[in-house]
């Protein structure tokens, strides 16, 4: 006859502590399906295109990162316009310093924000029309703005979720 579980105290321990990880692992999911959805939400104001029709890449290289937004459908042209519109204004913006658009969608404090802010002098932002929708180039020869052009990237990947592709 196999022990009755709640009457071993081992067996109680081991019972408490499986318990208690699933509901750390379910609020941590539960937590940044949230996070994603306020981000969707917030995008929306910030973003004229539809992120349900739209794809995000960040992609991070030896000298910066490379944001690449294009039109799910590449023969939706009203997409590949709204995308193509704010990619141009996003790059004036980010050249002069200006990340208040990714700090209104993800938050002031959004990991290698404050450092791309204090160093854009030293970043270039180079913009690129696609067939589909556009592409920023970021680039520098400070290492430290490097990696925070990759934080910044990874950033936006986790935060939207279903509508940003990791590399």
């Amino acid at each position: 006859m196999s022990p009755d579980v709640r009457q071993c105290p081992t067996s109680r321990a081991l019972l408490f502590l499986l318990v208690g990880v699933t509901g750390l692992a379910a609020c941590g999911g539960d937590g940044q399906s949230n996070r994603q959805a306020d981000v969707a939400e917030r995008g929306a104001e910030v973003m004229p295109f539809d992120l349900d029709a739209t794809s995000h890449r960040f992609e991070p290289t030896e000298i910066g990162l490379v944001e690449t937004v294009v039109a799910d459908d590449p023969a939706d042209d009203d997409q590949i316009t709204l995308v193509r519109q704010h990619l141009t204004s996003e790059a004036e913006r980010f050249g002069r310093g200006d990340y208040g658009d990714p700090a209104a969608i993800h938050g002031d404090d959004m990991p290698g924000l404050a450092d791309l802010e204090a160093g854009a002098d030293a970043i270039t932002v180079s913009y690129d029309a696609l067939s589909a929708g556009a592409r920023l180039t970021f680039t520098t020869d400070r290492p430290e703005l490097v990696d925070a052009l990759h934080r910044w990237g990874e950033a936006q990947v986790s935060d939207h979720g279903q509508h940003a592709e990791p590399t």
